[in-house]
């Protein structure tokens, strides 16, 4: 979604007055229905307002939301279990959002027989953003090393950093992604595969609903929305578009490359699961073997070969750099300290990834 369709869901929602929200559909749906219920209950707010900063005001949500209820037909963003809604701010070329524990839904119905006609595509793009939300949370910066709590509980962020409940949800999703996503994408008519990666979904969305994402989804944000000649397959669409699971997949081995000197530990976790052999592994290749592990995963499963595949160059790494440090939100939650320097090394480690 972009500025423009929330805000003509907004001013529809404000005109009808609803009781209620049911959101049919992708994180797409929900995350309109989430802002919607917002701006419905504050009649009088901008959008702006409680935008995440700096792109926004960032104001907190002081009074309860309508209920909404969340059937997600894809497997899948986890909007069902969040309290983020993201979106494209057009005139700044940037994604971003809104984020706080009162947009979650109040009820998440997740059925595996509402995701049966996803195409191939949209199987894939979804099921790599469950991989990616887990991965992420279960290397976020550890909550105990956030800083100061803010005088304010609601100034709290929705994000907390890694901790020990998110840690349970991330890695049991990663585990069951790295099984059945394969499957899911070789046989639409694998129901068990399916039904895994709908509960992963929500698995990984409590998971990264209470610990965060960080440089996959910070740099996905940028390029997707800098995106302007690449149209993935499958996509019934009339303007340029990279899928959010695709964009936030191509970083991944070089992101996991850059963290992977804290908690190599979890980094190499990770590439177990994913099938790599560590036994003999040293600490300080951790991140290097989980990169090379994604590689090998992203590749059979047909992925766009690193962010030139979306006609991306090194002369458009400044540009790119440049979307992405406004996504304070998810930076933070980056294990390693980051900033330009650091997120244009990943973008050129990302240009081809085979």
């Amino acid at each position: 979604p972009s500025d423009k369709s929330f805000q003509h869901a907004i001013d529809a929602a404000r005109g009808y007055k609803p009781d209620a929200f049911v959101a049919v559909g992708g994180g797409s749906t929900i995350d309109t229905a989430k802002a919607a219920n917002l701006y419905t209950v504050f009649g009088d707010a901008h959008l702006l307002d409680f935008v995440n900063a700096p792109l926004g005001k960032g104001k907190p949500i002081d009074r309860s939301l309508l209920p909404l209820i969340a059937v997600p037909t894809t497997a899948g963003t986890g909007s069902e279990c969040t309290g983020a809604a993201i979106f494209d701010l057009k005139d700044k070329k940037a994604k971003t959002g809104i984020a706080d524990r009162a947009l979650k839904p109040l009820l998440g119905i997740i059925d595996p027989l509402n995701t049966r006609t996803m195409p191939k595509q949209v199987r894939l793009a979804s099921g790599l953003d469950v991989l990616c939300h887990a991965m992420e949370s279960y290397t976020a910066v550890p909550y105990y090393m956030r800083g100061e709590a803010p005088a304010n509980p609601l100034l709290r962020p929705a994000y907390q950093g890694s901790n020990p409940i998110s840690d349970i949800w991330s890695f049991k999703a990663l585990q069951m992604v790295a099984e059945a996503l394969p499957r899911s994408i070789a046989d639409p008519d694998d129901i068990e595969a399916q039904e895994a990666m709908t509960l992963a979904a929500a698995y990984a969305g409590i998971g990264f609903g209470n610990g965060g994402v960080h440089l996959m989804h910070g740099c996905s944000y940028g390029i997707s929305g800098l995106n302007r000649s690449y149209y993935h397959p499958d996509y019934a669409t009339d303007h340029p578009l990279c899928p959010h699971g695709i964009s936030v997949a191509v970083t991944s081995p070089a992101v996991v490359e850059f963290t992977g000197a804290m908690y190599p530990e979890r980094h190499l976790e990770i590439a177990r699961v994913l099938g790599a052999d560590t036994a003999n592994a040293k600490m300080e290749d951790a991140g290097a073997i989980l990169g090379d592990a994604l590689r090998r995963f992203l590749k059979d499963l047909g992925v766009p070969d690193g962010i030139s595949a979306f006609g991306y160059t090194s002369s458009d790494i400044g540009a790119l750099v440049e979307s992405i440090l406004p996504q304070h939100r998810v930076l933070k939650l980056s294990p390693r300290l980051t900033g330009a320097e650091q997120i244009a090394w990943i973008l050129e480690r990302s240009l081809k990834n085979y």
